[in-house]
């Protein structure tokens, strides 16, 4: 399988590198950090044993790459100013699968608009895992990985995608209602990852540590649960109680967007709470915890 990761961050550097050692032939579109990962590749650390990940090829651009992947992997943030469909055009040939791993719910529209004749793939990773530096990745906790065709349905790709991701060591699952899972994800990023950066840099364990920041938590929760019932998405009964019990156990992590706030990065504010809201609201659903952090992230976001 010829794959193209987009993004060597935490997500790209990490899974692909995995691939890279289920066999996969994995090449990499380097932008900020090209000069190191096509010196040096990428360097992982991991509880499950550190690995060096050497890309078949490092490129800038997608055009750079001349040629067309059996799988184009997306690990970049979804962010508005980052248009994602533009970045991979010309590397998307006519039977180019594209996985987007990323955060939020309603994020598969444009890259799905902008390539219809192509299967489009949605990932949910559930792992704690950041960049440290470039061409450095730090693994810390989980990594399981959720695929599914969008908006649903059977996909030999991503069948042969979790064969070899459990491979590689990768627990990987294939739904064939990715966007359930989707909702499913947002019930632990709702609250926590907003929460992390209004609580002055928090991680899971400080958020849980106090009876009214866990109440906050489970109500933000509550709320996914009620939104994703309205649009069709029903979730388990028990997946607010699930989700608290997992991450009490789980090694103490500071979220994606803390560690974004404190680099003064952009924030995956709207895919993770602002899609939300708007959905809610579209349905009539009420959602006054989600509302109150997405209107004091919205604050911050001009100075991150």
């Amino acid at each position: 399988m010829d794959v193209l990761v987009v993004g060597t961050g935490a997500i790209g550097g990490y899974y692909g590198g995995r691939l890279a050692q289920a066999g996969a032939r994995v090449s990499v579109v380097a932008r900020s950090d090209y000069e190191v990962v096509a010196e040096e590749g990428i360097r992982i650390e991991s509880p499950a044993g550190d690995f060096h990940f050497r890309p078949h090829r490092v490129v800038r651009t997608a055009a750079a790459f001349g040629g067309f992947p059996d799988v184009l992997l997306v690990g970049l943030k979804v962010l508005k100013e980052i248009r994602t469909a533009d970045l991979i055009r010309d590397a998307v040939g006519p039977t180019t699968a594209v996985l987007l791993i990323q955060n939020g719910v309603d994020i598969e529209g444009p890259v799905a608009d902008a390539f219809p004749k192509n299967e489009i793939l949605s990932g949910l990773a559930f792992i704690c895992v950041h960049r440290t530096a470039p061409g450095k990745v730090l693994h810390q906790d989980y990594g399981r990985l959720v695929l599914g065709r969008y908006p649903g349905g059977p996909s030999e790709t991503a069948q042969r995608l979790a064969e070899m991701f459990r491979r590689a060591g990768v627990p990987c699952e294939v739904t064939e209602d990715v966007v359930t899972a989707r909702w499913q994800k947002l019930v632990w990023n709702a609250p926590f990852n907003p929460m992390s950066v209004l609580c002055g840099g928090a991680s899971t364990q400080d958020m849980l540590g106090h009876e009214d920041t866990t109440r906050l938590v489970r109500a933000v929760m509550e709320e996914v649960c009620a939104v994703a019932a309205a649009t069709g998405h029903p979730l388990p009964t028990d997946v607010v109680d699930r989700m608290i019990a997992d991450t009490r156990t789980m090694t103490p992590y500071k979220t994606s967007m803390l560690l974004d706030f404190e680099a003064g990065r952009p924030m995956e504010v709207e895919a993770i709470v602002g899609n939300a809201v708007r959905i809610a609201r579209s349905h009539h659903v009420p959602v006054p915890h989600m509302e109150t952090l997405y209107a004091l992230l919205s604050g911050l976001k001009g100075r991150a």
